[in-house]
């Protein structure tokens, strides 16, 4: 499966800045719908996060997804892939 990978960064109230990836099928590409992905993604932390904005959530990349994180995408529509300052 090919994937397009969206490289985002989201502040923390501590000042760090949290690095991650939202990985979703090639073929997407309603910007609202992969910030949504991300916004859901953020919610799920136990933690508060800042507001992810287009400014800081951008398309990087396409690459071939493992067999693992195609499985994922296939089942939730989107994978992400934590980088940094994520838990």
């Amino acid at each position: 499966m090919k994937i397009a990978v969206w490289d985002t960064y989201v502040e923390r109230p501590d000042g760090a800045y949290m690095h991650f990836d939202i990985l979703v099928p090639a073929s997407e590409t309603d910007e609202n719908k992969i910030y949504a992905f991300g916004k859901a993604y953020l919610i799920e932390k136990p933690f508060n996060t800042g507001t992810m904005d287009s400014k800081k959530c951008n398309f990087c990349h396409f690459e071939d997804a493992t067999p693992d994180v195609a499985a994922k995408i296939s089942e939730k529509g989107f994978y992400i892939l934590e980088m940094e300052n994520c838990s």
